[in-house]
């Protein structure tokens, strides 16, 4: 009785099981690496604007209220800097662009004391728009990293713009 069928068959099967749970264990791993990404890029991203939001509101609340403010400036830089390290290519492209519009709200605004020269709610407002259309922006740079079903934000939500004028929120559609 010739045994090489059954051999061949016997190996080809444990063969393609090995290979199998192989290929499912790098396909596991690849999908479980990306969750933890994602995981990561979500909390960077929360950490990001809510450092933001923190400090625009206590500046823009300082100069109207006429008084001090202390910034943790290290927690800004340290949000920005854990969301860069996560971000793909043009979410990190969008955090700069980002940044560099913060830093114009900061030339105008953090540069003054509140107490002894503060900025009026008019300035404060201009002075935040680059930064607001920087923020949509780059929420919308997120949201489209994120899964393209989510679509983009054509308007603003939270952050410290004040007033805006007519059509102000639909301008922020073409920043992105």
């Amino acid at each position: 009785m010739d045994l090489t069928p059954v051999m061949v068959t016997t190996l080809g099967g444990a063969l393609s099981a090995t290979l199998g749970v192989l290929v499912g264990g790098a396909v596991t791993r690849r999908v479980q690496e990306r969750h933890w990404l994602r995981d990561r890029q979500l909390l960077a991203y929360q950490e990001l604007f809510a450092q933001y939001s923190r400090f625009m509101m206590a500046l823009r609340r300082a100069h109207l209220d006429r008084r001090g403010v202390d910034v943790d400036w290290a927690s800004w830089s340290a949000a920005l800097t854990a969301a860069s390290l996560v971000a793909p290519l043009e979410v990190a492209q969008a955090l700069d662009q980002f940044a560099k519009a913060v830093a114009v709200f900061l030339g105008r605004v953090a540069t003054r004391d509140p107490a002894t020269n503060p900025v009026d709610e008019k300035g404060l407002t201009e002075a935040s728009r680059p930064a607001a259309e920087a923020h949509l922006a780059l929420l919308n740079t997120i949201r489209r990293s994120l899964g393209r079903t989510l679509g983009d934000m054509p308007f603003f939500l939270g952050g410290t713009l004040g007033d805006q004028p007519e059509g102000f929120a639909d301008q922020g559609k073409t920043v992105a």
